[in-house]
């Protein structure tokens, strides 16, 4: 889930967003009741054996809420240090080969909810024929309007008042599955960098596959004598190729070198999806020597 506070006067084409890895029914409920919705599931999973979903969205909230329902794309990206971001766009001249935003529909997509209520949104797709196999992906962006305040003005004399629509925005990712899929992940390179207080790992990961790699990386930093001086556990996703930089402190100065990162990468332990929303994949494991 991805959540953006938005204003109703001002328009973006591109929206720049930190990627959450942990998708959690959890951060939905408690996200989103800021927001005045709650939106459930975390992900929607469509196939060309069923080209049919839904979501349900409820309005716990003592006031009527606007809700709409768009779509967008947007995949994680990362930039030259390894850090990730997600960039959602709306514009078809950015469109990606693997972009379901064409051909997916949501119905309704405008909706008043009143206080207390509940509705359920259906997506359905129509992809092209000639689609080969693999995943398809978009982002499901849930907006939903804040109760308006009117702000008085600076002297009573100008008697000007000011009207702010607050809007909260959620995506949600969707993906569309055809016929053979793979979950393949290949590492291309991977460098260390030091500083006087944390040890960095920096890996490139190419996608070989044709469906997104989700997964989990465990990551342990040891001194000479197998010790332990840090640990991190990270879930992620690979669309695309992406660098993916994992820094841990020292936290022992008297450690013993040489140090050395032990990395396991796989699909295996993500409890907080959905089953179908994970396809296995290889998994890998490598050592990187800390001189």
């Amino acid at each position: 889930m991805i959540r953006v506070p938005l204003f109703s006067r001002l328009k973006r084409k591109r929206i720049r967003l930190f990627f959450v890895f942990i998708f959690t029914s959890f951060l939905i409920s408690a996200g989103l009741a800021s927001a005045g919705i709650l939106v459930a599931p975390t992900s929607v999973v469509l196939t060309e054996k069923d080209r049919t979903g839904r979501m349900t969205i409820q309005n716990p909230t003592d006031k009527p809420k606007e809700v709409s329902v768009n779509f967008a794309f947007g995949i994680p990206e990362s930039d030259s240090l390894g850090n990730v971001t997600v960039v959602m766009t709306d514009s078809a001249a950015a469109i990606h080969p693997r972009s379901a935003i064409n051909w997916v529909k949501a119905f309704p997509r405008r909706v008043v909810l009143a206080p207390g209520a509940t509705q359920v949104v259906r997506f359905v797709a129509n992809p092209p024929d000639s689609l080969s196999d693999g995943e398809y992906w978009c982002r499901i962006m849930v907006r939903s309007q804040e109760s308006q305040a009117n702000l008085p003005a600076a002297t009573d004399k100008d008697k000007i008042t000011t009207q702010l629509n607050m809007v909260m925005q959620t995506a949600i990712v969707l993906k569309y599955r055809k016929g053979n899929l793979l979950a393949k992940l290949e590492i291309t390179d991977k460098y260390v960098e030091e500083t006087d207080t944390t040890v960095s790992l920096i890996v490139d990961l190419a996608n070989r596959g044709n469906v997104s790699y989700v997964g989990r990386l465990i990551c342990r930093l040891l001194d000479a004598d197998k010790k332990e001086i840090a640990f991190r556990n990270l879930d992620f996703a690979v669309y695309d190729d992406l660098k993916r930089r994992i820094t841990l402190a020292k936290t022992h100065a008297t450690n013993r070198r040489p140090y050395e990162f032990n990395v396991t990468i796989s699909t295996d332990g993500r409890n907080d999806l959905p089953p179908e929303d994970v396809i296995p994949g290889n998994r890998i494991e490598f050592t990187q020597t800390v001189h």
